[in-house]
């Protein structure tokens, strides 16, 4: 099913363990979790696979990144330059693109509190070097780029970064990090920074004046801007600002499940007119819903079909956000250092250990797509959310 080619490759195996980096135990199974089934018949599943193999299949927000087994080992071996990728679990997501910021939010090299420029820079020359040494993923950097990875059988990395706050006050970085690769840029993450306000502020502040000159900086790039993390204010300012449509990669309806970390109707709505396209999100304990309690393939799709009837389904799209190994226990390490717990605040709630359906990125997509066709959605309708309408937004954006 629209599945990668993979030779057997793990992170580093041109390094010798222990002596050119520290191991750790890591999460690499699939099944880390109970197999979920959406009891697809014969004919849903040819539909599947039709639909997988004939377009492009694009995650806004996905990471290969693998988290160690043990909780307690999770902010040393981010502290570390070696984190390991999952080429097999990538290769098995039937995934065409996606849009992977390494997870330079948790990348903590060189510092105590992360989101510094040398831990970012750190952390993509040793990810590019291991990319390089294998077969299954390649790093895009247009649009042209991003066409030959269902021909290849490979998937697509598009560099991105969670947030600008490395950018500090050069309005420079920004060029270089194009020069590094880097085609999708957050503009906040969940506290402030020189740009804006984060969405667990409680004074928004809006876009500064720095920020719109870095908006008009990745405008003239040609540089995918990301607003899932920014508050209210911030993002509208931003979608005004902006000569180019803006997305949220990976975000939610706050109408379904009132936290700062999901979209109020008038911000998605002013995202959708500029020609946006919002990533329905699947981290634990964000889409989540009064209807289903446990967060499961069910009330992510819920806050789904609530974005698809609000701003129609041309600018919808899928932004899972998962990655291999236990998601809650890194979202407990670095809530201090994040503020994880403010961003998912307003709501009473029993914490779901995972999300039933969608636990890392070998299913999540492929989930994603079966439960839309399980619905008797079109192919049509099925192809535009599954990667055709964030192609259309990339083409606008990215410069080949």
């Amino acid at each position: 099913m629209n599945e990668k080619y993979y030779d057997g490759y793990t992170s580093f195996g041109y390094l010798k363990t222990n002596k050119d980096y520290k191991k750790y135990e890591l999460s690499t199974e699939l099944d880390r979790v109970p197999e979920y089934t959406l009891d697809l018949s014969d004919d849903e599943l040819s539909k599947l696979d039709e639909i997988m193999n004939r377009n492009p299949i694009v995650s806004l927000r996905d990471h290969g990144f693998i988290s160690p087994k043990n909780p307690k080992d999770i902010r040393p071996y981010c502290g570390e330059m070696h984190t390991f990728f999952h080429y097999e679990g990538i290769a098995k997501s039937g995934v065409d693109i996606i849009f992977e910021n390494f997870m330079d939010g948790i990348a903590t090299i060189t510092s105590k509190n992360g989101l510094k420029w040398d831990d970012v820079i750190y952390l993509l020359g040793m990810r590019y070097a291991d990319i390089h040494h294998q077969n299954t993923v390649f790093l895009a950097k247009s649009y042209k780029d991003l066409l030959r990875a269902k021909r290849q059988k490979q998937t697509a990395l598009l560099p991105s970064l969670e947030a600008a706050s490395i950018l500090e006050n050069e309005i420079d970085r920004v060029d270089i990090l194009y020069g590094f690769g880097i085609r999708c840029m957050g503009i906040t993450y969940n506290d402030s920074n020189t740009l804006g306000s984060g969405l667990t502020e409680k004074r928004d502040g809006g876009l500064t004046n720095f920020g719109r000159r870095v908006i008009e900086r990745m405008n003239t790039l040609g540089m995918i801007i990301d607003i899932s993390h920014c508050g209210d204010q911030t993002s509208l300012d931003i979608i005004e600002a902006s000569r180019k449509p803006v997305l949220m990669t990976h975000a939610g309806a706050r109408s379904l499940w009132n936290t700062p970390r999901m979209k109020p109707d008038h911000v998605l709505k002013a995202c959708a007119e500029k020609g946006g396209i919002i990533g329905i999100c699947a981290a634990p304990n964000t889409t989540m819903s009064k209807t289903f309690p446990i967060h499961s393939i069910d009330s992510v799709m819920e806050h789904f079909e609530y974005v698809k009837d609000l701003v129609g389904i041309d600018h919808v799209g899928f932004g899972p956000d998962t990655f291999f190994g236990d998601h809650v226990a890194l979202q407990n390490a670095f809530d201090d250092m994040l503020g994880i717990s403010d961003s998912h605040s307003g709501e009473a709630f029993e914490i779901s250990p995972y999300v039933e359906g969608l636990e890392n990125p070998s299913e999540a997509i492929k989930n994603m797509i079966g439960w839309m066709v399980k619905r008797s959605y079109t192919i049509k309708d099925i192809a535009k959310v599954s990667g055709r309408n964030a192609m259309k937004v990339i083409q606008e954006i990215l410069i080949d």
